[in-house]
């Protein structure tokens, strides 16, 4: 089988050799500095410099022959043991890999890469300085780290297994015998419709078994006529009928016996086809969807260069272990989060890891331990950033949580450790009070929560003062299956992914109890609230007067709700298919996906349920067991107010609830577009910084719309700059407030002024 290169310049595969010889040039130097001067290291070196070199020659790029020639050169000579190479001859050589790499992308700088290829060639008189670290340093544009200690600004790298380095690919035009697993390269859109077909393919091979089942049916009918033909022949024979009438009888029930045997011989062939194509069809599938899954090492292999610069920088020593290297991932999730661990890395490296000093005061090994791992858990991905660092300190970021106006001091006190760290994951948050290269911005942490919440993923935070912080990201192990719970809701199936139940149950309609309007059950030693799913997606449907419920419970820990559905179905694994992008977003739907019958069945979107949840909640307007669906509005004026930050959002409701308003929750502005169309409210608080759709963008859909174009819009941000209040003026708002400098009579006159009394 050959590469299809069709839609490939020879530019493009020129980068695409550079970026996969590069990975291996940078783990056999960072390799080489930590004392592994193997024959086979220095020749895999070797040959990615001999292999780049030819890649450079035939695009005619002649910077990039005599670089890497220069460097092959380097590897000879170490292979001959005519050079030992030092750490800071690696870092020229590092600083070589980064220059070509920069060749490739055409952003090389001619100057710069004369002078290097000039000291490369004479590396074995490059000088050093007084501490023998080098004069030159690597690409990075990272100042030397200013420390004593002779070990530190060095980095190990820790693999799960030790391999040697990998030999490069092969280039185009090589010997493909000699390749004992040749790639393809495939375009992206090819292969999701590929998945999709696939997944077709699957649901069709099982439309014969319905088929197969009416058939035997039709023989059981059969075999009934059958009975009757023989009762009948007995009767002629037995009652003295002509010669013909027996004769007539006899050859009916022959005839009917040959079809018999013809039909219980196709159905044998018809039920074994059937198997084959299940089979066929199942294996198909599973083989798709392997190719587009890729091991985690593909995401980390720029990760030891970065830990070992960095630390070099902060002048730390940093042991790298990267575990569950080979734990396959989907191609999709895999590039995602690519940007995220970058992040929590050099997190943990600034923030976290001390000074080789400072651990030695603390009773800890001067080298510092940074663990990232991924692994299959609950058919879910788990990855986890973990260090042996100093920890968050709680109490500083608490005061910092005050300092920023966040919350009041009497509130921050009472915030949970977990809700507490929850605060890092806020846009421009940071407890940095100077900012750096590596951090201080406070844009890391939030660039984490959007994207694993941008793949259905959740992010957490722990910390231990003293010993070290760990960060977990879970996220599914595919965008394109799903093993998902089959439900029916207003006599429709529905599939709610697996990953995302807490537990199912058949509850006894004994122990649903009553409190402050709402009904619950308790499981554990926690109450769980209940309300219908028929309610949250708006498909019909009476509450129930059966004994026992079918619930599904969602969520997690302390925000957990149970979900009454009419029956379960069943558990599928289905392919998942996207909403037209001109649907936009629907409300509690994440997908679509076929079912064995080739039935439509909508997935869905559980942490958008969830908000639907909490506004129905909200608004008091929960469906009880044994009742009819509440109907009419409530009482009193209505506002919705709309904040990603849990803490705002209960601030301002409950100011509103204590003056008599009826106030309703969203916790994003495309949840907030959802809410405002789905109820009547006389007057919307919005945030400006949410995820998914902003506050300008929502505000806009609100004046533009017929409808809602009337409805009072109320803007309260931290933002207080002039033009971020004109900006959002014009985008259609009735009032601007700032959250750093209201107060509890500041809110309610505003919203007195725009909508009047709660009464």
């Amino acid at each position: 089988m050959s590469d299809d290169l069709g839609d490939f310049s020879m530019l493009d595969l020129f980068r695409l050799e550079v970026d996969n010889q590069a990975t291996i040039l940078n783990d056999g130097l960072l390799a080489l500095e930590q004392g592994s001067h193997s024959d086979r290291q220095l020749e895999a070196l070797m040959r990615a410099a001999h292999s780049i070199k030819g890649a450079a020659r035939m695009v005619d790029i002649e910077a990039g022959v005599s670089l890497a020639h220069s460097m092959e050169d380097c590897f000879v000579a170490a292979q001959q043991g005519e050079l030992h190479l030092q750490p800071h001859q690696v870092d020229l050589l590092l600083k070589g890999v980064d220059q070509l790499v920069a060749i490739a992308q055409q952003q090389a700088n001619d100057d710069e890469l004369t002078r290097l290829v000039e000291q490369i060639r004479h590396i074995d008189q490059l000088p050093t300085g007084p501490d023998n670290t080098p004069v030159q340093q690597t690409g990075t544009g990272l100042p030397p780290p200013a420390n004593d200690t002779a070990m530190a600004g060095t980095a190990v790298i820790e693999r799960e297994t030790t391999t040697t380095a990998v030999p490069p690919a092969p280039t185009p035009g090589a010997d493909k015998n000699t390749a004992g697993n040749e790639a393809v390269r495939v375009s992206a859109e090819s292969l999701n419709r590929l998945v999709g077909l696939a997944g077709e393919v699957q649901v069709e091979s099982r439309w014969l078994h319905p088929f197969a089942d009416a058939l035997l049916q039709v023989k059981h009918r059969q075999a009934e006529i059958i009975s009757l033909v023989d009762r009948l022949n007995e009767s002629l024979c037995t009652r003295g009928n002509s010669d013909y009438n027996r004769t007539l009888a006899s050859e009916i029930q022959t005839k009917a016996n040959r079809c018999r045997h013809l039909m219980s011989d196709r159905l044998v062939e018809l039920d074994e086809f059937d198997r084959r194509m299940h089979s066929l069809g199942n294996r198909l599938n599973k083989e798709v969807i392997t190719s587009r899954m890729r091991p985690f090492a593909d995401a980390t292999r720029g990760f030891p260069r970065m830990v070992r610069d960095v630390a070099r920088q902060l002048g730390k020593q940093v042991e790298l272990k990267i575990e569950g290297a080979a734990t396959q991932v989907d191609r999709d999730i895999l590039e995602h989060i690519d940007a995220p661990l970058n992040h929590l890395l050099r997190n943990a490296l600034d923030h976290g890891i001390e000074t080789p000093e400072q651990r030695r005061q603390a009773g800890k090994p001067e080298q510092a331990t940074l663990r990232l791992s991924a692994m299959h858990s609950s058919g879910m991905l788990s990855i986890h950033v973990e260090d042996d660092g100093r920890g968050i300190d709680l109490e500083r970021l608490r005061s910092r949580i005050v300092e920023r106006d966040m919350v009041n001091e009497t509130m921050a006190q009472e915030l949970s450790d977990a809700e507490l760290l929850e605060f890092l994951f806020l846009p421009g948050f940071s407890t940095r009070e100077e900012v750096t290269e590596i951090s201080g911005r406070g844009v890391g942490l939030d660039v984490v929560h959007s994207t694993v919440q941008r793949m259905r993923g959740v992010a957490r935070a722990t910390t231990e003062p003293g010993k070290g912080t760990h960060f977990h990201l879970q996220l599914p192990l595919t965008m394109s299956i799903i093993r998902a719970l089959l439900v029916e809701i207003g006599g429709e199936p529905y599939a709610i992914p697996l990953a995302r139940i807490d537990r199912t149950l058949r509850l006894d309609t004994s122990q649903v109890e009553s409190l402050e309007g709402r009904q619950y059950f308790t499981l554990g030693n926690q109450h769980v609230g209940l309300v219908f799913a028929s309610q949250v997606l708006d498909c019909g449907g009476d509450s129930t007067n059966d004994d026992f419920l079918p619930v599904v419970v969602l969520g997690e820990r302390l925000h957990r709700s149970g979900l009454v559905v009419d029956c379960f179905i069943g558990e599928r694994n289905l392919v998942v298919h996207t909403l037209d992008e001109r649907l936009g977003k629907i409300q509690d739907i994440a997908a679509t996906s076929l079912l064995e019958n080739g039935d439509p069945c909508l997935i869905v979107d559980v942490d958008d349920m969830l908000r639907s949840v909490d506004i129905l909640i909200a608004g008091g307007r929960l469906n009880r067991i044994h009742d009819k669906p509440a109907g009419g509005s409530s009482q009193g004026k209505r506002i919705l107010v709309v904040d990603d930050s849990i803490t705002v959002r209960e601030v301002e409701r409950n100011m509103l609830v204590t003056r008599g308003y009826q106030v309703d929750v969203a916790v994003d502005g495309m949840d907030g577009w959802n809410a405002v169309r789905m109820d009547d409210y006389d007057l919307v608080i919005s945030d400006i910084d949410m995820p998914r759709m902003n506050g300008f963008e929502f505000v806009r859909l609100i004046k533009q719309d017929e409808r809602l174009g009337k409805i009072p819009v109320m803007i309260v941000s931290y933002k207080d700059r002039e033009e971020d209040r004109q900006r959002g003026l014009e985008a259609g708002a009735d009032y601007y407030l700032t959250k750093g400098s209201f107060q509890d009579e500041t809110l309610i006159e505003a919203v007195a002024d725009l909508i009047g009394s709660a009464e």
